[in-house]
């Protein structure tokens, strides 16, 4: 298998990818669903080979690996479930009033896709965020042909991912320049793709660094074009007194749990938690510290990332201040992710701004607060986040009102006595918060909803109806429900 796709061959998929787009947005969402299901069909048929590849290049165990299929098939049948219900194209229809002064227009409203899409594979999730992920997904079913740059940490199992999509394609009689992929080990791929005139998106989860700078270099184009990066997040917990008191203990193991679930590796896991001085304090440290040095120590996706983790974890224990609660011995074990838990306290955390990097792995920072409006504090310093959890009993949510509004600022998902990881695929699922969390926080990554992100509206003024897009024509062959007239509907619309 060729490392890096060249250059003039990645302008021959841009184009194939743009002449099957002119084909396929004239395709209606029944049909576009039929073959999201049938990519779905083709993931699902994928044998052992496809665990044991995406077990060899990333470490991940059979179990994971397992649920992650199966979410990724989910997430293709989910999202066309969603397309063809039509409630993705949020149909609006204002009929004419020639009576009128002046007289008002027949006026329909639905949304068509971008165009081509080049999407980045995720190294963390082999599966769900990759090849074959969300983003590939939402962008299908926007009616855009998607170009995936693919993650070189795992080339085979994107490759067993791509044959499949393919696959798809050719037995739905689709353009075969609906999908491709673009192998590239270093940068020059990847920003060729973001460049190219005729990519009309981009699609990121990863680092800061790498959706910042693709971000960047897609603002500057002659035509800047949207890029939906996910790029990190510390996910900051905020324990409030009552709770401390009355929980301590169950607290601690469920915040270690969700801490080190995964190595770490999750874009959801828990790298903040804000706890009071305050009675079960004590008792929250103790139990937190036992979960953490009884953790082994586990193999992270690849070396790279272990070693990333290994030296983001030592700058920030070197930081005044901070000082440690717990962490999993340092075996000679080359690769694996060790486990650690430190304390600062509120006043030197709010004095230094790398406290609230992350660190991407299974490190926690316990940040120690005295009042109330140390807490709130806290939650004003934050960057954006893809989510916050608060721990709390009533009187706790009472009590601390400007904590909480100020929370809401800061996030996509705001939870209450949970912990982030684990993101369900859902329609009311916002996977997305605030910069630097995301580069455009009005949108999700998880969900039907994640489609919006590749499509945009257009209306059609005074357009009879034989030249309509199906979903706006009078009769509603598509059977969907639409906004008519200000009410929501299946029936007929009238003609004004």
């Amino acid at each position: 298998m060729s490392k890096d796709t060249p250059i003039p061959e990645i302008d021959q998929l841009v184009q194939r990818a743009h002449e099957a787009f002119l084909t396929f947005k004239g395709i209606d969402i029944k049909r576009r669903a039929a073959f999201m299901h049938q990519v779905a069909d083709e993931i699902e048929a994928l044998g052992p080979e496809l665990i044991r590849a995406a077990q060899s290049e990333t470490n991940l165990p059979e179990a994971r690996l397992a649920g992650e299929k199966a979410r990724t098939v989910f997430q293709w049948r989910s999202y066309a479930d969603a397309l063809s219900s039509g409630n993705m194209l949020d149909v609006r229809i204002d009929t004419a009033d020639a009576g009128r002064t002046p007289p008002k227009p027949d006026v329909r409203k639905t949304y068509v896709g971008l165009g081509v899409v080049a999407v980045f594979g995720a190294s963390n999730f082999p599966f769900a965020f990759s090849t074959a992920g969300g983003d590939t997904a939402s962008a299908i079913a926007a009616g855009c042909p998607v170009i995936i740059k693919t993650h070189p940490g795992h080339p085979e199992t994107s490759a067993l991912m791509a044959t499949a999509i393919k696959t798809a394609v050719r037995k739905a009689g689709l353009p075969d320049g609906l999908f491709a992929e673009v192998r590239s080990d270093g940068f020059e791929g990847g920003q060729h793709l973001v460049s190219h005139p005729l990519v009309k998106a981009v699609g990121f989860t990863g680092s800061f660094a790498g959706g910042k700078a693709l971000y960047d270099l897609a603002s500057k184009r002659p035509e800047p074009i949207p890029v939906f990066a996910e790029m990190g997040s510390v996910n900051p917990v905020f324990l409030l007194p009552n709770k401390l008191e009355h929980a301590a203990e169950e607290t601690a193991k469920q915040y270690a749990a969700s801490l080190m679930l995964g190595v770490g590796q999750f874009c959801t896991n828990p790298g903040i938690l804000a706890a009071p001085n305050h009675p079960g304090l004590d008792r929250f440290l103790n139990t937190l510290r036992s979960q953490i040095i009884e953790a082994a120590p586990a193999p992270m996706l690849h070396a790279g990332i272990a070693s990333a983790y290994a030296k983001k974890k030592t700058e920030l224990l070197s930081q005044q201040g901070v000082e440690v609660l717990a962490s999993v011995a340092e075996t000679n074990t080359e690769g694996h992710g060790h486990a650690a838990v430190a304390t600062v306290k509120a006043s030197q955390f709010l004095a230094n701004e790398q406290l609230a990097h992350e660190v991407f792995g299974p490190f926690g920072l316990l940040v120690i607060y005295d009042t109330a409006d140390e807490a709130t504090a806290i939650a004003e310093a934050l960057d954006g986040q893809l989510t916050v959890s608060v721990l709390a009993e009533q009187d706790d949510i009472k009590n601390n009102e400007r904590l909480i509004q100020a929370l809401t600022d800061k996030c996509g998902r705001l939870l209450l006595n949970g912990f982030p990881t684990g993101v369900e695929v859902c329609y009311a699922m916002q996977h997305g918060g605030p910069y630097p969390a995301t580069t455009d926080n009005r949108f999700t990554s998880v969900g039907p909803d994640a489609i919006r992100r590749f499509a945009r509206p257009i209306s059609y003024q005074n357009w009879p109806d034989e030249f309509l897009p199906n979903e706006l024509k009078d009769a509603n062959p598509l059977g969907i429900w639409r906004t008519v007239n200000g009410a929501l509907t299946k029936e007929p619309a009238p003609r004004g």
